[in-house]
């Protein structure tokens, strides 16, 4: 499969989330909008199964307490994440995300299926590494996601109501340590992202010249 590069890369990546938690999706939906992907949410395993009828994604993000390992979607989910691509279907692959109180009967089953995960809450620099090597898979992305080199602090924990531009804080993203990102880590990790957006468009620009 040949892999694509650049707006074109960025146009090629579908990916839908099966998570009911608000913080996590507010996470999710800026980490995705800052690469320049399309995600959509659901927050119910029947509403999962009817987007995964559609066959548009290239990603699948779920949490495994929703999708349940003895219910149909993880079924499907499990025979997807190890499907090998056809001539004439796309490839989709799977990352299941695991809250705390379910790894004790999670992990388990997802270590003996191969099947890939992630615990919740998440460090957001093993997430984009997981995410990266999943869309390398597909075709999807051509180079691995760059490393994000941000500062991370310990900093007191906020109030349940207190958000950030409006929005819940994304408490969802946090080290092994409970750290959590700050504004101006969000505001930097921001601008890197939008110097790699150009820089990949410039790239694009001069291939098409070439």
């Amino acid at each position: 499969m040949a892999y694509l590069a650049g707006a074109e890369a960025l146009n090629n990546v579908n990916i839908l989330v099966v998570d009911d938690d608000s913080a996590s999706q507010h996470a999710l939906q800026h980490v995705f909008d800052t690469e320049g992907w399309r995600v959509s949410f659901v927050p119910m395993a029947k509403e999962a199964l009817r987007e995964l009828a559609r066959g548009v994604w290239t990603l699948v993000v779920a949490n495994v307490a929703l999708a349940d390992v003895r219910g149909p979607l993880f079924a499907i989910l499990r025979e997807l994440a190890h499907a090998e691509p056809g001539v004439s279907k796309k490839m989709l692959r799977v990352l299941f995300l695991v809250p705390g109180g379910a790894a004790q009967w999670a992990q388990p089953v997802l270590d003996r299926e191969g099947l890939p995960y992630t615990m919740k809450p998440l460090h957001l620099h093993d997430f984009l590494a997981k995410v990266s090597d999943l869309l390398l898979e597909t075709g999807a992305i051509g180079q691995p996601i760059r490393d994000v080199r941000l500062p991370v602090r310990r900093e007191r924990k906020l109030g349940e109501r207190e958000t950030i531009r409006g929005r819940p804080r994304a408490q969802m993203f946090a080290s092994r340590e409970d750290y959590m990102m700050t504004e101006e880590e969000i505001t930097e990790f921001e601008a890197q992202e939008e110097r790699e957006r150009k820089r990949r468009l410039e790239e694009q620009k001069r291939r098409e010249f070439l």
